[in-house]
């Protein structure tokens, strides 16, 4: 025991000797300041790392690889198998073509089937006999659901209307324009002010009178007096035999 105290005596004295006054309390305030500034220095540290080392950057998805391999395993050489590659190209080809083929029936179907029918067709013109009109009458005819006036004029009308001057008109046709045969008018039967049906015969031209507003037209087919603004519209028509007319 004694030896213990005298030991730890001398170790006393020695630490006196060795640090000087002061010394020790140098130490631990030394100490307490790098404690304090350890977590600003930290703080600094971390921003000067974070600065200076560059952003990790994220693979691209070419430089992942094939996970199955597959691009390897199903890779076709193109010169060691230049068989596999024509047959490659027969078969892309084979299979655009089909394609091709059914856009273009689906096109042709759709496009037939925005045509006329065949009954449509078929009412678009229609055939007249017209040997039983007799001369200066007029027969009324039914063409795609509108009236069709046919006249067979006299020669003095023929004649009269050929002499109308053309500055009189309000539409202006000469009668030749009119007709195919001059013994032969056929215009429309609908009035062009508001399409009301004209009176055969009727006016103060001979010709057609419209009673809804007061349209006079002559043996022509022309506007002579009235609110109307144009002529009776001629269809188109042709002459099939001496005594067939047909129109449309």
């Amino acid at each position: 025991m004694n030896a213990f105290r005298l030991a730890s005596r001398l170790s006393t004295r020695a630490s006196s000797q060795i640090l000087p006054r002061g010394g020790a309390a140098a130490i631990n305030s030394t100490c307490g300041l790098r404690a304090a500034a350890a977590p600003a220095f930290q703080k600094i540290a971390a921003n000067n790392i974070s600065t200076t080392l560059p952003a990790r950057k994220e693979p691209a998805l070419h430089e992942l690889g094939s996970v199955d391999h597959a691009f390897t395993d199903d890779r076709v050489d193109r010169i060691a198998e230049p068989e596999r590659r024509a047959f490659t190209y027969l078969l892309l080809s084979g299979v655009r073509f089909a394609y091709a083929s059914t856009a273009r029936v689906l096109v042709v179907k759709f496009v037939s089937s925005m045509s006329a029918s065949a009954d449509v067709l078929a009412l678009a013109s229609a055939e007249f006999d017209i040997g039983a009109v007799g001369l200066g009458k007029t027969i009324t005819v039914k063409w795609r659901g509108k009236p069709v006036f046919i006249r067979h004029r006299t020669p003095a009308e023929i004649s009269s209307e050929a002499n109308v001057a053309l500055g009189s008109l309000r539409d202006e046709e000469t009668d030749d324009d009119r007709t195919l045969q001059p013994e032969w008018l056929v215009v429309l039967g609908i009035c062009t002010h508001l399409g009301c049906v004209p009176i055969n015969g009727a006016g103060d031209f001979n010709g057609w009178f419209c009673p809804c507003h007061g349209s006079h037209y002559d043996v022509s087919g022309r506007i002579r007096k009235g609110p109307a603004p144009l002529n009776l519209e001629v269809p188109p028509y042709k002459f099939t035999g001496d005594t067939k007319i047909l129109i449309g």
